[in-house]
């Protein structure tokens, strides 16, 4: 989500001095062995997830009988008898979800905002997610989350010097797993898992640092289980997906692979896509003429929680000014590149295409600290960009017609 200092160039040398110390030790862990990486799945739940880009049956049939379970009066059909599916996607962020958390109120009081046929976040945007999903009823919870958490909510720092030689990360995020428990209880998961049988999707997506892939996690499929162990990998999940290596520390989950008990280490999964709706697992056009839904047309809505461009600035001669600018670029690239990959998904899907990110006159927040000042002032843009349109933008940034 954040990272934990006074200024991001903090992480950076903190990252590029730890690339000229030998590593003392590292901490214990027993990896899934490279041969069986694929194989491995959670315990009791062998269906949950999917990586990104590989055949996913389990995922396909499972959005297949989505769409047997789902009630007309959720996806009506419309007087040519054709059926709308609208889909969210929420990208990370950090603290700029505030934008989109107030975006998400301002939609539901313009009177426009659908019911969601899949949602879907990463970082900033899976903690967002569940309460995007299950609709208006949990804006005042994002209002509050993204109104009053401060720094001390999500991390405690450790120090720097033992964290580079004996650690895995710069911080703790021991504040932001209680605040996820507090706001992600037995009540929400029942919620969720409610929302699933009647036809809706939710999925978050993380990184597998051993399989060096995206993963997505079927969140909705996960909340049916509705026992403490599936509120606790519910948990785990959002936790991992907000979880910025280096800064913090990457989250180990237990798989089972050649009838054996292992682990996996999983960060952000910003580290592959700032943004996805369903990570190349099905072709959803496909499995609504089996399921006879035809036609069906698919509605894809993208909130970017940042900005795409920001204002020409000289950069100083020095390792560590390089670095973080070097990071800056690529981030904002890599939207670009994510916003180019869903606009293709949506063309072959013949579905329509729309994304909002914020106004470029809009000063972010420090993006290394949670102020709850700041964020209510970003908030209260998404909230009114909401009501003044919303105008969504429905080709990528540099295409004819995008802008």
């Amino acid at each position: 989500m954040t990272t934990p200092f006074a200024t991001f160039r903090g992480i950076v040398a903190c990252a590029t001095l730890a690339a000229t110390l030998a590593a003392c030790s590292a901490l214990p862990r027993n990896p899934v062995p490279a041969g069986l990486a694929y194989e491995a799945v959670v315990p009791g739940m062998p269906d949950v997830r999917a990586h990104a880009g590989r055949p996913a049956p389990a995922m396909e049939r499972d959005y297949l009988l989505s769409l047997r379970q789902e009630s007309p009066d959720d996806f009506p059909a419309g007087p040519d008898g054709t059926i709308r599916y609208p889909h969210l996607a929420l990208s990370g962020g950090g603290v700029n979800g505030a934008f989109g958390a107030g975006f998400l109120k301002g939609w539901t009081e313009t009177g426009t905002r659908p019911v969601f046929k899949i949602v879907t976040g990463v970082s900033t945007g899976a903690l967002m997610a569940p309460f995007a999903f299950l609709g208006p009823g949990h804006d005042e919870a994002l209002h509050r989350f993204y109104t009053t958490t401060t720094s001390g909510d999500v991390f405690t720092e450790r120090s720097r010097m033992m964290a580079l030689m004996r650690g895995d990360a710069l911080a703790s995020t021991a504040p932001l797993a209680r605040l996820i428990e507090r706001y992600v209880d037995a009540a929400l998961l029942a919620q969720v898992a409610q929302a699933h049988r009647q036809g809706r999707r939710l999925y978050m997506g993380t990184v597998d640092l051993d399989t060096r892939s995206f993963v997505v996690w079927n969140m909705g499929m996960i909340a049916g289980h509705g026992d403490e162990r599936a509120l606790a990998l519910f948990r785990k999940i959002m936790l991992a997906s907000s979880s910025v290596p280096i800064a913090f520390p990457p989250v180990l989950f237990e798989v089972e692979a050649g009838g054996r008990r292992h682990d996996e280490m999983h960060v952000d999964g910003f580290v592959w896509a700032n943004v996805f709706l369903n990570a190349g697992l099905f072709q959803t056009s496909t499995l609504y003429e089996r399921a006879g839904r035809g036609p069906a047309r698919e509605d894809i809505f993208v909130i970017h929680n940042g900005q795409l461009t920001a204002p020409p600035a000289s950069t100083p001669r020095s390792l560590r000014a390089v670095a973080v600018r070097t990071i800056d670029v690529s981030a904002r690239s890599s939207i670009v590149g994510d916003l180019y990959r869903e606009y293709a998904f949506a063309r072959r899907g013949n579905a329509d295409f729309h994304w909002i990110t914020i106004d470029e006159r809009v000063r972010l927040p420090d993006l290394t600290a949670f102020d709850p000042s700041q964020m209510d002032g970003l908030y209260r843009a998404g909230y009114q960009a909401a009501l003044d349109g919303p105008a969504w933008r429905n080709r990528p940034p540099g295409m004819s017609g995008g802008e």
